[in-house]
Parts: C-alpha cells; structure tokens; sequence
C-alpha cells in the first residue's frame, strides 16, 4: 500500500507494528500526528539556534506531507476536494522552505495550524460511516447509496 510506505518518512521504528495493523483512517492521523510533531521540533530547533536540526525537522514534515498525505490523495475519486488539498498540501511545503530559508517561525506556525486544523477534520470521520454500494449486501440495495464516495 502506498501509505505505508510513505509512513516510512515518519521515520519511528517503534510504529511499524502500530502502521502494520492501522486502517487507512488511522495512517493518514499518524501522518498528520508526525507533521506535527515535525514541526514543533523545527519550531524549538530554530528558536534554539540548531540550524542543522532545524533543517532536518523541516525537511521531514515537508516529507511526512509531501510523500505521505499528498500521496494518499486520490484525485479521482476525491474531485475537487483532493485538488484543493493538494493545492494546500503543496503550499505547506513551500511555507515550511521559506521558514527554513528566513528562519521564520511564524510560517511554521501557520503550516502547524493548518495540519491541526486538517487533522481535525479528518477526526471527524467515522469510516465505519464510509459505506460503498458494493458494501452493502444485495437484499439491502433497495435505496442507492451516494455518501461514502467521494
């Protein structure tokens, strides 16, 4: 599965048996969890001065986001819900560059609001509410289903 892989870039070898058993709902609030993260530790690096440290934890939540989130988008499906959201997951990345390069950590604050703000969001969704037609049995297709598809 790709999100598996891109969970690679939450870089935590304690989590591959959390990431193993998760469901796709619980992958993508890990991935938000460690953009997060990511970026709180940018945010203490850079105010303490650890440049190099800074630039590592910058360079791993534009990862986390970039090779997690934005790829676990599916534009197909999503329409214009996951165009927006790789538009914004897109502008996190170019936020999180320009903090690192003007040592910025207001932009960091933002994207961390962002993420916060996203990862809420997707708290509210229930996935056991995420039916599809083809999950319904036969004798229950009595009224067409069109929520659960995006």
């Amino acid at each position: 599965m790709g999100l598996r892989k891109a969970l690679n870039a939450y870089g935590n070898q304690s989590l591959e048996t959390e990431v193993s058993v998760a469901s796709p709902h619980r992958l993508i609030l890990m991935l938000f969890d460690g953009a997060i993260k990511a970026c709180n530790l940018a945010r203490v690096n850079m105010q303490n001065g650890a440049i190099a440290d800074k630039g590592r934890a910058i360079s791993h939540a534009i990862s986390i986001i970039h090779e997690g989130l934005r790829t676990a988008l599916d534009k197909e499906q999503g329409g214009e819900l996951a165009v927006n959201l790789d538009a914004l997951y897109e502008y996190m990345g170019r936020q999180l560059l320009q903090a690192n390069l003007h040592n910025d950590p207001k932009l960091i604050d933002e994207v961390q609001d962002l993420l916060a703000g996203l990862k809420e969001s997707w708290e509210q969704i229930d996935p056991r509410q995420m039916v599809t037609q083809e999950q319904v049995p036969q004798q229950d297709r009595a009224v067409p289903l069109s929520y659960g598809r995006a």
